[in-house]
């Protein structure tokens, strides 16, 4: 699995420590990318624009798991949880990680990264980390309810699939300001060039620049 670790700007403090972690956590058996917000860069994004580029991130085939967040952890949530491609979880703990992993079977997780980040809060992060990526994914808890766990998940994302337009649908109708920042952001886009299976999509938001 490729996971991609990114978060807004108002929290580039914690980038570092959060790609370390999941790399020390997951790095062993899955692929690690740092998609930032860097410190260094001068541009700022928000929690929207970010969770617009996890859209694009998965949409594009280029990464299949986002570790992310905003200092609640909420807007990014929400944010994810309105764009297309993408299933996103709240976590704070190794038990919210740990079932929404086997049970929720998303693609996206979003931290708290600006509430009780204190003395030992690395700690918890890492724990919650090792829950999350502890074993296969969608397989469904408890074990005697997994059957029936894994059916809500999967209706969950027939849903999604009815309720929600693909990434290549709604982009004639988001602001094309938007998409040159987002696709100006040089790190991100060689990044999707370079890993991206999608290549319909990335043609369309190039045409959109030219």
């Amino acid at each position: 699995m490729r996971i991609g670790v990114i978060q807004a700007s108002t929290r580039v403090e914690i980038n570092e420590l959060l790609f370390s972690t999941v790399q020390k956590v997951a790095g062993e058996t899955h692929e690690v990318y740092n998609l930032g917000v860097f410190p260094s860069e001068l541009e700022n994004y928000s929690y929207t624009e970010v969770a617009i580029m996890i859209s694009l991130l998965i949409e594009s085939g280029s990464l299949d798991f986002m570790v992310t967040g905003c200092s609640s952890g909420q807007g990014m949530m929400l944010a994810c949880n309105s764009l297309p491609g993408l299933k996103c979880g709240l976590v704070q703990t190794p038990q919210d990680a740990f079932l929404f992993g086997r049970i929720n079977n998303g693609n996206v997780v979003s931290f708290p990264l600006g509430l009780n980040v204190r003395w030992s809060a690395e700690l918890n992060l890492e724990y919650t980390l090792e829950k999350l990526f502890d074993g296969e994914f969608g397989v469904g808890y408890p074990k005697q309810d997994a059957g029936r766990k894994r059916q809500e998940a999967s209706l969950l994302d027939e849903l999604n699939r009815i309720t929600k337009r693909s990434f290549k649908e709604i982009l004639p109708e988001l602001p094309v300001e938007l998409i040159q920042k987002i696709w100006g952001r040089q790190f991100l886009h060689e990044f999707i060039q370079k890993h991206a299976t999608n290549y319909e999509l990335i043609g369309l938001i190039e045409a959109i620049e030219t």
